[in-house]
């Protein structure tokens, strides 16, 4: 099958109303089968204010702002213009992002006129309960998930561990790995600056800890604060350095009112900010891959970071970085120590970290998901084919 015979109608809850790493992953594949020939259409909440240009031809879907999180927005289904507008491009795949309504609607749209679906997953959305206090709700959210899931031709995954958690709950038989890339002219060890660490107050010998992306609680910010703290029980010289911006940011800033806050950085200033770290901290259990993490390594920072999914495929314990149960805090604080007082074991880990990130190519891992769309489309077809030849 030829690139330019596929037509993808891809259905998201967020494509670039915020800039994370989501957001970013999808754009760049929208112009990876843009080059390839491919045509697509995407179909997503749109925003007056979005946060960066979207790649390729965007539908706006209806929607309402998350309450309480205003920055995010459920989308409502798949209204009759939409849906008008789905018959006329005439999609031969559907790509879902999310689990929010309008991805479902796309799915049953799809089912009832034989067009194969695949699901995307990029966040672990039952994890978030905890942080919410509403972890009863877990089962219920991880039902709803799997009948979404189930009711699509395959699932693509960032990161082994992540499909092994998918397996696991059953979600469906068909799992294969959609990765991340990292862009090495921006993320690189050269970007390192002792100026810039100067200009916002860190001095040369004082061991930055790092915090990236999104200040929100689901990130672990309780865990990251407690270990700080545990480190400063130690005796240890140290500066945290948070880059990003997030609701959460106010909390944060009260939790460790001596980090320096960059906020949203973008560009070779953000390469700049992680290169002129010491160390990135992530906590965080909800990662599906963890793109910070990738741009640390890019940057040869060695990673501290817990035993979950996404973390485990990139940090690999004692080799790129060093990992810990999550929520144990005196662990994360002792392997800070352990950074902060051997420089050549942070080098060293630093630059395995680089060697691995070198092999993260965009191109090449996005080609993965034309081989999904392909393999799908061929497979409904040998299906259609069968069906037909047992109808009597």
């Amino acid at each position: 099958m030829q690139p330019n015979e596929i037509r993808v109608a891809l259905v998201s809850g967020n494509y670039n109303i915020v800039r994370d790493g989501a957001n970013g992953a999808l754009n760049r594949l929208v112009e990876y089968l843009l080059r390839q020939g491919v045509h697509v259409r995407i179909y997503s909440p749109t925003s007056d204010h979005p946060a960066f240009p979207a790649t390729g031809d965007l539908v706006s879907l209806p929607s309402v702002p998350i309450p309480g999180r205003s920055e995010y927005r459920v989308s409502l289904g798949l209204p009759a213009h939409v849906r008008r507008d789905l018959e006329e491009f005439a999609p031969n795949i559907i790509h879902i992002s999310s689990p929010d309504i309008s991805p479902h609607r796309a799915v049953s749209w799809a089912r009832r006129r034989g067009i194969p679906a695949i699901a995307s997953v990029h966040t672990r959305f039952d994890t978030y309960l905890h942080y919410y206090g509403l972890t009863n709700l877990e089962p219920l959210v991880r039902a709803i998930l799997r009948r979404l899931y189930r009711r699509c031709d395959a699932i693509v995954a960032p990161a082994e561990s992540t499909a092994a958690v998918l397996r696991a709950q059953r979600m469906n038989r068909y799992i294969s790995i959609w990765s991340r890339g990292v862009d090495r002219q921006q993320f690189n060890p050269e970007r390192r600056s002792m100026e810039w660490r100067r200009s916002h107050g860190i001095a040369d010998d004082e061991f930055a800890v790092l915090f990236l992306g999104r200040i929100v609680m689901e990130k672990a910010l309780d865990v990251f604060g407690d270990a700080i703290d545990a480190l400063t029980e130690r005796g240890v010289k140290h500066h945290v350095l948070v880059v990003g911006e997030g609701p959460a940011r106010a909390w944060f800033q009260e939790r460790i009112p001596t980090a320096v806050f960059t906020g949203e950085l973008r560009g070779a200033e953000l390469a700049t900010a992680i290169a002129s770290a010491d160390v990135l901290l992530n906590p965080s259990v909800t990662e599906a891959f963890g793109n910070v993490t990738l741009e640390a390594m890019a940057s040869a920072l060695p990673v501290i970071a817990v035993n979950s999914t996404g973390s485990t495929n990139l940090v690999r314990d004692g080799e790129t970085g060093l990992l810990a149960d999550p929520g144990d805090v005196e662990t994360i604080a002792d392997e800070l120590a352990s950074y902060a007082s051997d420089s050549e074991l942070k080098r060293k880990h630093g630059e395995a970290g680089l060697a691995i990130a070198k092999t993260y190519d965009w191109d090449q891992i996005n080609s993965a998901v034309l081989k999904t769309y392909e393999r799908v489309i061929e497979r409904r077809k040998r299906l259609k084919r069968l069906s037909r030849r047992w109808t009597f």
